[in-house]
């Protein structure tokens, strides 16, 4: 276990994605619970490779969700039907992280679904070159039906309960803190309990990141 700065992290996680070779882009996944940190370490890499001169593709799992009648048909508050039912595993194969694959033609799409609009979703496909990194950042990733798609996993952990604080901070212009804890004790932390015990995340991550004081990390790599 390394301890250090935010900046020894991101230049640590540089270098390994840097290592990582590949006949087409590396497609990493940025994994974890909800409010651990995922989307701003994914964009503080993606920064930083820029700066290096790597062409980044950013995409979360949140463009990649099925629309809420589908999502929410054991209640918005189960735990299984955040697990089970909210995200198209299929489509995100299907338009982005198979392209970049082995043999893929690398002609991307990065959404199927719009949260905002309740909407689906097919942007105009774009071609990336194939020195590209996708940083994808998104909650069960390293579950079956994408385990195999990712050529480097990261998975951001931070204690659970330290999420539901964070969380509360997050949301609180928009949702009163009962609705926000409620949420995340009846469904986000039970879905990731059990994504857990079915997919034993933490033994297939190349690089786990703990989280807790964002300023101060520490990471091991596998």
């Amino acid at each position: 276990m390394h301890h250090g700065t935010r900046d020894e992290l991101l230049s640590r996680l540089t270098e390994t994605v840097g290592s990582v070779t590949v006949a087409h882009p590396v497609r990493v996944a940025v994994d974890g619970p909800p409010a651990t940190g995922k989307t701003t370490l994914a964009d503080e890499l993606a920064t930083l490779l820029r700066s290096r001169g790597r062409h980044v593709v950013r995409a979360t799992i949140d463009d990649f969700l099925v629309p809420r009648a589908r999502r929410y048909r054991r209640g918005e508050y189960s735990a299984e039907g955040c697990y089970f039912d909210a995200h198209d595993h299929q489509g995100l194969n299907r338009v982005l992280l198979d392209p970049l694959g082995p043999g893929g033609d690398r002609r991307i799409r990065h959404a199927v679904y719009d949260r905002t609009a309740d909407a689906v979703l097919s942007p105009p496909a774009v071609t990336v070159p194939a020195g590209a990194v996708l940083l994808f950042d998104g909650v069960f990733l390293m579950r079956p039906e994408l385990i195999d798609r990712w050529d480097l996993r990261i998975l951001v952990s931070t204690p659970l309960e330290k999420t539901v604080d964070r969380a509360v901070l997050r949301e609180s212009r928009v949702s009163s803190r009962a609705d926000v804890e409620r949420r995340w004790r009846e469904r986000y932390l039970p879905a990731q309990r059990l994504y857990s015990t079915l997919a034993r995340p933490a033994d297939r991550a190349d690089v786990i990141v703990h989280n807790d004081e964002p300023q101060r990390p520490a990471w091991e790599i596998r």
